[in-house]
């Protein structure tokens, strides 16, 4: 009797041994120990345990290994509320949102920690699953349930329509008191538009503000371009003595980049190189961001190459940093293979951020083969993003086809899809099917955004319907308390311009709230030059070069507008001008991609393979031309020398590039062609003409929007 006693101490002891152990496993996320120490239970006779089963989900789950979690659950013969929390909190912690919430709906009996943990991996998808949130919300509040600080946090996370009833109700209950109440409130507030509560939710918290409320009010004054007084708090937060980290670091970042205050942003490198925090990969993913967006790509990679241990994140800034710098859109591809060769598995972010550098491109090749990866690759939370990105893609590689394709596929849509497709029907001259959509969008109860409305008056612009683009500019404000922007009147005067109602264009800059600022004034010049209208188009041209004085595009426009009226004088002392303050013109070039090879031509090329082949071709197809009734437009080419207008418009890159396109290609197979400037008038006619006479379907794609020509006629409708 003895001996067995004591048998079954020692057997208590290890087992208390073999479960300390464990736990210090799952506290270390020691996978290897881990392993070994669940093979030691798997050989040894001990009775089933769910208390140890549980465990093992933990240790799974801890260490990002969800298919082991999943094993090690269902291997459970009794699981309790215990076991099926902690394979959601797995779920949650990977970002699988709709899993955990099947997984939720097989729990017999959910607690409090079911509720929290599923909100949790709500309110981290970013405001793609509010409604789901609210609703989870409102049941566990009609079964009665408690709610404490984590819950009322998560759900406060996962919204932005609904935060002042939420506020109300923690006041109401008291839940306020929780510091991470506050900080949710702080960050959903400001994600909204709703500055000035951020900020009385901060003051408020006299008390009981951690360094996560101090890093919340930071972001928001970034992310509402108030860089100042960032600064200024990140400050006062440094001499209260709270603890300076990573997060606040990138958050002082992030309001840097708002306001693109390079100057700023440089002097904190410098403090952050002298404390070296400029190798970790969360500071260093901001410094990527601001050097990125103010256009000093190089910069961003050496911050990049000197980052210790980039993560997934790191990455994907870098990435991102290419694409949003089209030329180095090339590079965001290349980056994006270098990722996958360093080991890493792509996310939704990563795709999304290669994508957007294939669009740039107007690569078809690159961009199919991301789609491949993409179906290939499994996005648990965030797959709409991808679909947005690949719409987007599709479109501006000019094929609208599939775009509305992968559009009506769907299984979700939400406001940046319908944005999205109605700026592509836009960008390609389909202004009806782009107000079609956007009626659908209404009556599908998906409310309309800042950006959708650009897409909207985009849309009316290029379709001459000035009546209805009054209406829907009128209703921003009237109807969805939208205020118009910038880039609203800009449309306005685009509209208004393009339609030669210069004198209504005029009285709407009169009228503006703010100056019309450089896309204002360059949409009007462009108009100006497009009608001819001389007077108005100098005043738009002096406003946008006191704006911007090396803005080339301004002074070219005005040039040639006073050549096209045979005012050469004055056109000789706008060049001269151009000439002497060093201002140079952006070189046009155009490009083609055959047989995932990409072409790149310039004005009267001669570095090509088949130039000859090319000239020979617009030889030829000049002469058929004008038999069907061409007649050259020398304003495109106002040039003063020996070489004639007709012959220098006629060796624009766009032409060769599409007469290349037409000799490399079978009959029947539409080409696509990208300009990086507004494509001439002179080009835009001739490619009329081409189309009808070779019967191709020709794309070309230029700085401004697509015009898809066919059988002699342009989607643009001569409206552009």
């Amino acid at each position: 009797m003895n001996l067995l006693s004591a048998q079954l101490s020692q057997l208590q002891a290890a087992a208390l041994r073999f479960r300390d152990l464990l736990k210090a496993c799952i506290g270390r996320r020691d996978l290897t120990a881990g392993r070994a120490l669940h093979a030691l239970f798997l050989k040894s006779y001990v009775p089933p345990s769910t208390y140890l089963a549980n465990h093992f989900v933990l240790l799974y789950s801890s260490c990002g290994q969800l298919a082991l979690a999943h094993q090690s659950f269902d291997e459970i013969s009794h699981p309790n509320v215990f076991s099926h929390n902690a394979l959601l909190a797995a779920y949650a912690r990977l970002s699988h949102p709709d899993a955990a919430h099947r997984l939720f709906l097989r729990i017999p009996s959910p607690d409090l920690v079911s509720y929290n943990t599923l909100l949790s991996a709500f309110a981290a998808a970013d405001g793609a699953y509010s409604l789901d949130s609210v609703r989870l919300f409102s049941h566990m509040r009609r079964l009665s349930s408690d709610a404490d600080g984590f819950t009322l946090s998560s759900v406060i996370s996962s919204v932005v329509d609904d935060v002042e009833q939420l506020h109300s109700l923690a006041i109401a209950s008291g839940l306020d008191s929780y510091v991470s109440v506050n900080n949710a409130l702080i960050s959903s507030y400001s994600k909204g538009g709703f500055l000035n509560e951020a900020e009385r939710v901060f003051c408020g918290m006299v008390i009981s503000r951690d360094a996560v409320s101090w890093n919340c009010m930071i972001v928001a004054y970034g992310q509402h371009r108030r860089g100042p007084k960032a600064l200024n708090l990140f400050q006062e937060m440094v001499r209260r003595d709270f603890e300076v980290d990573m997060y606040t670091l990138a958050s002082l970042l992030t309001a840097f980049t708002s306001v693109k205050d390079i100057d700023g942003g440089a002097q904190f490198h410098a403090q952050l190189i002298k404390t070296g925090f400029d190798r970790n990969s969360h500071v260093g993913s901001g410094l990527i961001d601001l050097y990125s967006k103010v256009g000093q790509i190089r910069d961003a990679r050496k911050v990049f190459e000197e980052v210790d241990d980039p993560d997934l994140v790191v990455w994907n800034t870098m990435i991102s940093g290419y694409s949003v710098n089209d030329e180095f859109s090339e590079e965001g591809i290349q980056c994006f293979r270098e990722m996958q060769r360093a080991g890493f598995r792509p996310d939704d972010c990563s795709f999304v951020c290669a994508i957007s550098a294939c669009s740039n491109l107007s690569s078809p090749s690159q961009g199919k083969q991301m789609h491949g990866l993409t179906i290939k690759t499994e996005f648990p939370s965030n797959q709409i993003s991808v679909d947005n990105a690949l719409i987007s893609m599709y479109s501006k590689c000019g094929n609208l086809r599939d775009a509305h394709m992968l559009f009506k596929r769907m299984p979700k849509q939400n406001v940046v899809s319908f944005n999205t497709m109605i700026g592509a029907y836009a960008q390609h001259g389909l202004g009806l099917e782009a107000l079609v959509l956007f009626k659908e969008m209404l009556n599908l109860d998906h409310a309309p955004t800042s950006i959708t409305f650009i897409s909207v008056l985009s849309a009316c612009a290029h379709t001459g319907r000035v009546d209805e683009g009054w209406k829907y500019f009128n209703s921003m404000k009237q109807k969805y308390d939208i205020e118009p922007g910038e880039e609203h009147f800009s449309c306005m005067l685009d509209l208004l311009a393009r339609a030669g109602k210069f004198d209504e264009a005029e009285g709407l800059v009169k009228r503006m709230p703010f100056d019309p600022g450089l896309i204002g004034w360059a949409t009007l010049l462009s108009a100006c030059r497009t009608h001819g209208n001389l007077e108005l188009g100098a005043m738009a041209a002096e406003k946008l070069l006191q704006l911007e004085p090396a803005n080339a595009a301004a002074y070219v426009m005005l040039s040639n507008m006073y050549a096209s009226t045979g005012r050469w004088d004055e056109f000789a002392t706008v060049r001269k001008l151009m000439k002497d303050r060093g201002v140079r013109k952006k070189p046009g070039c155009s490009w083609i991609e055959l047989e995932k090879k990409i072409h790149v031509f310039v004005a009267d090329d001669v570095t090509h393979p088949r130039i000859k082949d090319i000239y020979q071709f617009l030889e030829e197809m000049s002469k058929k031309m004008k038999l069907a009734g061409y007649v050259p437009d020398v304003r495109w080419a106002p040039i003063r020398d020996n070489i004639t207008g007709e012959t220098r418009a006629g060796y624009h890159s766009e032409k060769l590039a599409v007469a290349f396109g037409l000799i490399s290609t079978a009959e029947g197979v539409p080409i696509l062609v990208v300009k990086n400037l507004r494509i001439c008038g002179d080009c835009h006619s001739s490619i009329k003409f081409i189309s009808a006479i070779t019967g191709k379907e020709i794309t070309v794609r230029d700085a401004h929007r697509f015009h898809c020509f066919s059988n002699g006629n342009c989607s643009c409708g001569d409206f552009w």
